[in-house]
């Protein structure tokens, strides 16, 4: 049986890229986003083409009975679940100083960035304890897309860091929580991909990866980060459980 993916956050940038490699990789699809339907179609035909099955699932992941929703169709649609891709993340509308960002920004990209994927894993983990009771040979995993910004200080967007920084926290405890039961959880860390998110910095970056910022001297693309995460997805990386994969161009290197 082809195994099912669960992708916040999937129907554009970063998660269409995981769930266009996944798609390629035969797992069966449920993407998450929280635009209308009829607005995410033409996505949803695309990775069908690929031949697998693809289903929408529209829901705010920082609102629990939209999570809960959201689960109880993919359950009712495929019966099962064998990876949770936590991807949904939101950037602060405004960008201000760290001494003087809102409340209500930080609320709202703590929400999204880490309190919802947060719950989103202990529900999809207590799920997938229960297919393994049931199917002993149930084998599923956890990734979560955090960001360099889990451990680069940006102080005029504090409340994103903070928030990638806690995600990094969630991998390592539910690493801890399910290693027992063969059940690993990874990060992937991106660095400067380019999505709609990044549209507003190209130039600023442009600029940076001109001037030496990156090993690799380019942008990187949501393609780039959906390749990583197929080859945790698919089991590739087994005996790396708690780990963070970089996808930054070699950004995170020290040099002098």
């Amino acid at each position: 049986m082809k195994k099912v993916a669960l992708i916040t956050g999937g129907s554009r940038g970063i998660g269409l890229g995981i769930a266009e490699m996944l798609a390629q990789r035969g797992f069966r699809l449920a993407i998450n986003g929280v635009r209308e339907p009829a607005e995410v179609m033409d996505t949803i035909a695309m990775l069908q083409r690929y031949g697998t099955d693809v289903i929408y699932c529209q829901a705010d992941v920082s609102d629990a009975r939209q999570r809960e929703r959201m689960l109880e169709q993919v359950q009712a649609h495929y019966g099962a679940l064998h990876v949770l891709v936590n991807n949904a993340g939101v950037a602060p509308k405004e960008r201000k100083d760290v001494l003087e960002m809102p409340e209500e920004s930080y609320d709202r990209v703590m929400g999204m960035n880490l309190k919802g994927p947060f719950f989103l894993a202990q529900a999809v983990a207590n799920w997938m304890l229960r297919q393994q009771q049931a199917a002993p040979d149930f084998s599923g995993c956890i990734i979560n897309v955090s960001s360099i910004s889990a451990t680069v200080a940006s102080v005029n967007r504090g409340e994103y860091c903070i928030s990638k920084a806690g995600l990094s926290m969630v991998t390592q405890l539910l690493a801890v929580r399910l290693g027992a039961y063969g059940i690993p959880v990874y990060e992937v860390r991106p660095g400067i991909i380019a999505t709609d998110m990044t549209t507003g910095v190209k130039e600023k970056y442009d600029q940076l990866i001109s001037q030496g910022l990156l090993v690799q001297a380019r942008w990187g693309t949501p393609e780039d980060v959906g390749k990583a995460v197929a080859l945790l997805a698919a089991g590739e990386l087994a005996y790396s459980t708690g780990q963070v994969i970089m996808v930054d161009g070699g950004f995170s290197i020290p040099r002098l």
